[in-house]
């Protein structure tokens, strides 16, 4: 087997992956509360003014603050109180000098007040008055009309995923659809002659296809559809052949197996041969996933994938969701969201190359660490069993117990 030359950093090769990705332009228009984890294709502006009237923040009086300057529990003022701002209603009543109105959150400030005072501030001292029991500024407990949102105003950005906090705001503006972006279509292609269905029971030198599975779930996770080829034999022109289709059907390829470079294994060459401008990348300066093999076809992403799941897995995770991301439009890229806990072994590693390892979380003096979870890459229940990836950059040559690493959980 010919060894890899000329590795390249994850970061170099993501860069270079990310530089040539074409963002997708398509876009369909979606109610808004289907649209939850879709990302926005352009601006989304308000229709109109939030809140669209002044209205209480808090369950009290409404006042003029003037009425309550140099109030205390010592010296309390006294208003006289006139009614109550009625809920879900325009207020029916007007505040004078020297009197009051009960409101509740969100009730209308009533015509002549400007501020309300907290019910806790006050107390009633007979029967049509109350004591105020410490002063309340101009405003105070107020929400005044369009201090939330502004008509004409940018509600979510260009690129914004859609968060729970996202869809409820957009409905409380009265936005009923949003314009975004189409998910783009990522193809699945499973390769190797001892590779066959999970419904089928294997024989000797046979494995059920777990990669396209994994493939699959972390598309979906990133925004994307999967759409699966199929398992394609150890056939160069089937090979092709499948890989062709797939770049005129989708919007990426990922190519599970076949990514190293044995005489035996042809997905570089296919690639090669079908893809513009080509290959960008073919050996990477981790562990594990060091055989993978990146390309670009007009502005598509392909991946060539280590067939171990471990392997496949975390190049995905590395390089397959940023890509998706970027056809997205997503914002903030690139960014790994990365947790800073201890470890709880001495780990070795080789300087240069960064190193991926499966960890699951565990308590110790109060506070969570990072357990490695040992196993070889061809081992998928390693990954079951951890909460994500404890990283060792390439310039360090290992990590000490106790010592501080990154950590990227799979959950986020």
């Amino acid at each position: 087997m010919t060894e890899f030359l000329n590795l390249l950093s994850v970061e170099e090769v993501r860069s270079r992956l990310l530089d040539g990705v074409r963002p997708l332009r398509a876009a369909e228009r979606l109610a808004t509360p289907m649209a939850l984890g879709r990302v926005t294709s352009a601006e989304v502006l308000a229709l109109e003014a939030m809140p669209s009237f002044a209205r209480s923040e808090v369950d009290g009086y409404a006042v003029r603050a003037r009425d309550t300057h140099g109030a205390s529990a010592a010296l309390p003022a006294y208003l006289r109180l006139i009614g109550e701002v009625p809920m879900g209603r325009p207020a029916s009543i007007a505040v004078a000098p020297g009197q009051a109105a009960g409101i509740h959150t969100g009730g209308q400030i009533p015509e002549g007040s400007d501020a309300v005072i907290m019910l806790e501030d006050t107390q009633i001292s007979r029967e049509g008055e109350i004591e105020i029991l410490k002063p309340v500024s101009f405003g105070e407990n107020v929400l005044r009309v369009g201090e939330d949102v502004q008509p004409g105003q940018v509600l979510l950005p260009s690129g914004q995923q859609l968060r729970p906090q996202d869809v409820g705001g957009l409905m409380g503006a009265g936005v009923l659809t949003v314009e975004v972006v189409r998910r783009p279509r990522v193809a699945i292609v499973a390769t190797g002659d001892e590779i066959i269905s999970p419904e089928r029971k294997p024989t000797v030198g046979q494995v059920r296809d777990i990669n396209s599975y994994i493939l699959e779930a972390i598309v979906k996770e990133a925004g994307a559809e999967s759409v699966g080829y199929g398992i394609v034999p150890d056939d160069y022109q089937e090979l092709k052949s499948v890989c062709q289709r797939a770049l005129l059907e989708c919007d990426g390829l990922v190519i599970s197996a076949g990514s190293s470079v044995s005489a035996r294994d042809m997905t570089a060459g296919v690639v090669a041969e079908i893809s513009r401008p080509g290959i960008i990348a073919h050996g990477v300066a981790l562990k594990p996933g060091k055989p993978t093999l990146v390309a670009l076809h007009e502005g598509k992403p392909i991946l060539g994938l280590p067939g171990n799941p471990v392997s496949a897995t975390v190049v995905a995770r590395l390089l397959l969701i940023p890509a998706v991301m970027r056809q997205l439009g997503r914002r903030g890229l690139p960014r790994r969201p990365g947790l800073r806990l201890r470890v709880t072994h001495n780990l070795d590693s080789q300087t240069g190359r960064e190193d991926f390892i499966p960890c699951r979380l565990v308590q110790r003096e109060g506070e969570e660490w990072a357990d490695p979870v040992f196993g070889k890459s061809n081992l998928i229940f390693t990954l079951v069993r951890a909460d994500g990836l404890l990283v060792v950059p390439g310039d360090a040559n290992g990590v000490a117990q106790g010592e501080w690493v990154e950590f990227l959980p799979f959950d986020v």
